[in-house]
């Protein structure tokens, strides 16, 4: 089982923790991880795109002219898409570009996440990280202590103080343990787990 070192906010070891080897000691699925990175970014897509076809744009219910007898081409409307000012065909309608992925490669891609943290020391568990009152400076200072820059900062469940204290510093972003997901794991340099989100996530992931 994976060992780490607990630290409180000033950077000092207090104790250490073992962690789930199912969960933080599992094999690094690159497959799986990015299959599941491209899911969650294409959820988060609008998809509001639209053109408008020669049903949809305004005009072009009479015939320019006549059908035979004037040398020219039969034409039916002026908004034909071979016209300026015409329809657009086979363009870009509004849809979902959501997709699937099994439960169980989730929750594989999670694993390899986490594990990869750990393998390359990224992780940092706090006993504890509490603040009064929303101050970013004692946020920015925290981190400095913990000597990390660009952090995903897990804590067991969401504290205003704290999120207010972080929205703000570039690089950083504050959850809860329930939400955390593979894109925002890999996107941030290192981990920052409290000791309640360590056990929150090995209690709903496992």
């Amino acid at each position: 089982m994976p060992t780490v070192a607990v630290l409180n906010t000033a950077g000092q070891q207090v104790s250490e923790l073992q962690l789930s080897d199912k969960i933080f000691g599992a094999p690094v699925r690159l497959d799986l991880m990015h299959q599941v990175v491209l899911q969650y970014l294409a959820a988060r897509r609008a998809g509001t795109h639209k053109v408008k076809n020669r049903a949809a744009v305004s005009g072009g219910g009479r015939k320019p002219w006549r059908q035979k007898g004037t040398g020219r081409a039969r034409q039916g409307s002026i908004r034909a898409p071979q016209w300026k000012g015409g329809g657009v065909v086979f363009g870009p309608t509004p849809r979902s570009y959501a997709f699937s992925v099994p439960k169980k490669v989730r929750r594989l891609a999670l694993y390899s996440a986490l594990s990869s943290k750990v393998a390359e020391g990224k992780i940092i568990v706090l006993d504890e990280l509490q603040l009064n009152q929303p101050k970013t400076k004692e946020m920015v200072s925290v981190l400095k202590n913990l000597n990390v820059g660009k952090a995903l900062i897990v804590d067991g469940e969401k504290k205003e103080p704290i999120y207010l204290s972080s929205r703000n510093i570039p690089g950083v972003k504050y959850m809860e343990a329930a939400g955390i997901n593979v894109y925002e794991l890999l996107r941030h340099d290192h981990l920052v787990l409290t000791k309640d989100a360590v056990a929150k996530v090995e209690e709903v992931f496992a």
